[in-house]
């Protein structure tokens, strides 16, 4: 079998008020503003298909949101979304593996996330077979292109998969393709279906 896992919400929890909160005290401007105002966007998609620079991302999110913040304190902002490892799903992931299922992970990210979570978590790198990134494939969940890159490099049908990811549109694409797709609403979701 082969298990594809999300990261953000299934392997390492986010949390993107964390992101705002920083941009608010570094650009004086309330949470309350920016949470109005942020919107994963055309930019952010377009970002996370690898189609647009970091740089560029970071003008035009803060231009859409009104905000004054260098490329240094945008990114720190940024980077402030990871919160900590989900340390029952890695344990899985590497027991799947030594069961001998193929295990990856499929994630909708960005160069600049992408640059700083194998840093800071090292163990998600150690617990896959293999990792497969948006910003690398020129496309994203829920595209269905995405899943089909992801089987078609692992060699297996989409009967033979199980994915995991915590957005509902993400697991109806992978479902409608013919995958097992499994919504991950907690840090329980997933220990649950293996129990």
């Amino acid at each position: 079998m082969l298990y594809i896992f999300d990261l953000g919400n299934v392997i390492v929890d986010i949390d993107f008020r964390r992101v705002l909160g920083v941009w608010s005290n570094l650009s004086g401007v309330p949470l309350a503003s920016l949470s109005a105002s942020f919107s994963m966007g055309e930019a952010f998609h377009r970002h996370e298909r690898g189609e647009i620079s970091d740089e560029e991302f970071a003008v035009q999110l803060c231009n859409e949101m009104g905000i004054a913040l260098s490329f240094e304190q945008f990114s720190a902002g940024w980077q402030a979304v990871f919160v900590g490892l989900r340390k029952d799903t890695l344990a899985i992931m590497e027991r799947l593996r030594n069961a001998g299922h193929r295990v990856v992970v499929l994630s909708n990210t960005n160069r600049l996330h992408s640059t700083y979570w194998p840093e800071q978590y090292p163990e998600v790198r150690a617990a896959a077979d293999a990792i497969y990134l948006s910003q690398e494939i020129g496309m994203r969940k829920p595209e269905p292109g995405i899943y089909q890159y992801v089987l078609r490099r692992e060699a297996v049908t989409p009967d033979q998969t199980v994915f995991f990811d915590d957005s509902l549109e993400n697991v109806e694409a992978a479902r409608a393709l013919g995958i097992e797709g499994v919504l991950v609403t907690d840090a329980a979701t997933v220990p649950a279906y293996f129990s």
